[in-house]
């Protein structure tokens, strides 16, 4: 079973309220004969279209091949939040790479997040974005560690956007009953994801990348001029990039063996009124200390957009609405009730240690992936790693491809059963509060 076909119409973007609010670009041609590029592209995502993107400003011949459509996968699915620092956070970083490497990591998660603004700005991207993303805790210990997180941003990382929240500016941001505390973060962001993906396109469009949609990748033949193969046609390069993330399947084993694929779920409520203020006093983001993330945000037509829930095999559940109500519930027990209009299920990479997967799978074929629920600005910085690096500055890449990337345990059929014992046992212990 391919992930890429097993929840979705083909060529269709999913029935959410990211769709039902952004204007599709007019479909890309499907790849239909052998052609040639310098690079060539799999997978049309941020990761991909920021690759596209900044190769064909650099001159290069790109050459970008879709599955589905531009924005399909966890690019236009996703909270919409573009989170600072990166997905493992400054304490297990300076644990695991000592604190200079971590120190740059936490300067490379800056530049990233200014990435996305610049190139939100520069290509003119109507995509709703706002300052501000809060982190609550649920407890003595949640709160305290969150707090204390802060202070060490300010103080060791000299980062003055963020600041510890007591109860009471908590519950003045989020008045949930869950939350006793945490830290508020502006500098980093949220946004619509679907919108900045398809202004992703259209900019790398512009600039001269070839973009093939419907064009299914099903081999890759190495060598000196690697042959990408699709149904219908074959592109020759003599570089490859790896964009796929959890959609990627087994194309290469190497990072087949180190992400793992997840579903997410987002529900979108009807328009709340004057009731949003029960939700959120100020328009920013917010994500929680479980270890299976509660999300949410306003939309800009005061809809909660609420993700919650995961699953690990390769269908999505039947009723996903019944899914994310579950956990929007606890957040928001007055939303018990209230009408749901939207939900949709999306699939992301996760690795071992919750950082991306940059690589050489090859002499040149380049991979990024498992960005772990911290893509935004993940993965647009690692399209661009990627581009530099086959331009011939490969020195934020090797960066990335530096921070340790174990395989999962087990192989095949066993991985995914081991993974979701897993997850389940921190999901209980989330529960239990231990």
């Amino acid at each position: 079973m391919n992930l890429l076909f097993s929840n979705d119409k083909r060529g269709e973007y999913p029935q959410s309220w990211y769709a039902a609010t952004t204007p599709p670009l007019k479909p890309f041609a499907p790849l239909r004969r052998e052609t040639r590029a310098d690079v060539c592209i799999i997978g049309g995502g941020y990761t991909g279209l920021s690759a596209a993107l900044h190769l064909a400003e650099l001159g290069l011949d790109v050459a970008l091949l879709e599955a589905h459509r531009v924005g399909f996968g966890a690019s236009g699915r996703n909270g919409g939040q573009l989170g600072s620092g990166q997905r493992m956070d400054q304490h297990g970083l300076e644990k695991m790479l000592g604190r200079d490497h971590a120190h740059q990591l936490w300067d490379m998660a800056e530049d990233a997040k200014a990435l996305v603004k610049d190139l939100i700005v520069k290509h003119d991207i109507q995509c709703h974005l706002k300052p501000g993303v809060a982190e609550m805790g649920f407890g003595k210990r949640d709160v305290a560690e969150l707090q204390d997180y802060a202070h060490k941003l300010q103080d060791e990382y000299n980062y003055g956007e963020i600041k510890a929240l007591d109860h009471d500016a908590a519950q003045a941001l989020c008045p949930s009953p869950a939350y006793k505390g945490g830290m508020m973060d502006w500098g980093a962001a949220h946004l619509h994801p679907l919108s900045f993906a398809l202004g992703l396109a259209k900019a790398a469009h512009g600039a001269g990348a070839r973009i093939y949609e419907m064009s299914h990748v099903h081999h890759i033949k190495e060598g000196a001029e690697a042959i990408v193969q699709t149904d219908k046609g074959r592109i020759k390069a003599a570089h490859v990039i790896l964009a796929g993330n959890g959609y990627l399947g087994n194309l290469n084993r190497k990072t087949a063996a180190r992400v793992m694929p997840i579903n997410n779920f987002i529900a979108a409520t009807q328009p709340l009124g004057d009731d949003a203020a029960k939700v959120l006093a100020q328009d920013i983001a917010v994500a929680d200390t479980k270890f299976v993330v509660n999300y949410f945000r306003l939309s800009h037509d005061n809809r909660l957009l609420f993700g919650g829930g995961e699953s690990y095999g390769y269908r999505f559940p039947g009723d996903i609405a019944a899914k994310v109500r579950k956990p929007m519930s606890e957040i928001f027990p007055h939303l018990r009730d209230v009408r749901i209009d939207y939900a949709w299920g999306g699939t992301l990479g996760i690795t071992m240690k919750r950082m991306p997967y940059l690589a050489r799978v090859a002499p040149n074929i380049l991979s990024a992936s498992g960005y772990s629920g911290h893509g935004i600005g993940n993965a647009v910085q690692a399209g661009k790693l990627m581009a530099d690096a086959v331009h011939g500055a490969a020195h934020g890449f090797d960066t990335m491809a530096a921070v340790p990337a174990p395989s999962f345990p087990g192989a095949g059929a066993f991985r995914t059963p081991l993974l979701t014992l897993a997850m389940s046992w921190y999901a209980l212990r989330d529960r239990l509060g231990v």
